[in-house]
């Protein structure tokens, strides 16, 4: 029960005990003033559609299917096409010219279309750009942040900013936005956070947490599984020539594993894990030590060194410490000289 109802109760009960002569007129007011405040502050802490705090704003509408077909309209459910089926328009399987150099979609990292809660949602995405970001160390458009996936995750190169299919996408996740507060921030945004262990990671463990959870998706050579008509990949591949390269965000083993942590495998939520931290950071240290695409020109990421993730599996680092190191932990010891050396707390 809410503590101020409980609140409430006990001051009702007691005043109703006092009341006599004089009081019988001051106490009802003070304790309608009481409970009027009670009722504003239990508002406050269950949240609205508007407080970043609150998990409202992923029951919104944001089934496309329900929209008319106003020109806008026809823009924002190309973009959502364009989202689920990446390949068939700007990848292998469209016709002619290509962007994107593997057979993965959008959804195949954004889930449920981009809705869902500590799977990178792009709810409130557009409020939250133009963005720093330190791969680039510079202040960022929302165009070449997705364009930073198309040249990572989906193997390509960049979109070119007029082209319908990028107007499609903005076009999409402005819609999706449309109930985000003003700042864009919404809690679920992101990943969620887990307790990395204090080890580096066990690869003999994370095979079998491979074998016995994710190759009823991903299949035993992890690389994945088509729809029925073959458009595009319900579970996408983990490794190999079709998936992402080696200087996407998921190589990283932190970042991975809080991604997998809430999400995986089919059927795991934030609220519902399946594994345990130690198991996705496990599997995450596996995944990512297969064989995947060589990104080229890796070396001019993160022109300032110092804010490079402590688990970027490439090199040059701004420390000492091995390639392995960064790619399979112990990370704490790195986090600790960053912290003694440059006073930087790094997070992942």
């Amino acid at each position: 029960m809410h503590i101020f109802i409980v609140i409430r109760k006990y001051l009702y009960n007691s005043y109703s005990k006092m009341i006599s002569g004089s009081l019988h007129v001051i106490l009802p007011l003070l304790l309608i003033a009481i409970v009027a405040l009670g009722f504003c502050l239990d508002e406050k802490f269950q949240g609205n559609e508007n407080d970043n705090s609150s998990m409202e704003i992923y029951t919104k509408n944001y089934n496309v299917s329900r929209l008319n077909d106003s020109d806008e309209n026809r823009k924002i459910k190309k973009g959502f096409e364009v989202f689920r089926y990446t390949s068939k328009f700007i990848g292998p399987k469209k016709k002619g010219g290509k962007f994107s150099g593997n057979n993965l979609s959008c959804a195949n990292c954004h889930l449920w279309s981009g809705t869902k809660p500590y799977a990178a949602p792009l709810i409130g995405i557009i409020q939250r750009f133009p963005q720093f970001r330190g791969r680039e160390n510079k202040i960022g458009t929302i165009v070449e942040r997705v364009n930073g996936c198309m040249e990572r995750s989906m193997n390509g190169i960049a979109l070119p900013t007029e082209s319908e299919e990028m107007l499609a996408l903005i076009a999409y996740m402005n819609w999706l936005s449309r109930f985000a507060p003003a700042d864009g921030k919404i809690k679920g945004q992101g990943f969620v956070q887990i307790n990395i262990p204090s080890r580096a990671v066990n690869l003999t463990n994370g095979k079998k947490v491979f074998n016995a959870n994710c190759i009823v998706c991903h299949e035993k050579n992890g690389q994945g599984k088509w729809l029925a008509d073959s458009i595009a990949y319900e579970f996408p591949p983990l490794w190999g020539s079709d998936s992402y390269n080696n200087g996407a965000g998921m190589t990283r083993v932190i970042t991975a594993a809080q991604f997998i942590k809430a999400n995986m495998p089919y059927g795991a939520t934030y609220e519902n894990p399946i594994l345990t931290d130690d198991e996705a950071y496990d599997v995450a240290g596996y995944i990512n030590q297969q064989e995947r695409p060589e990104k080229k020109n890796k070396e001019v990421d993160f022109p300032d060194i110092k804010k490079k993730p402590v688990s970027t599996p490439y090199p040059p680092y701004a420390d000492t410490f091995s390639v392995k190191q960064h790619q399979l932990g112990p990370f704490s010891p790195i986090k600790e000289y960053y912290k003694k050396k440059y006073n930087i707390v790094k997070s992942k």
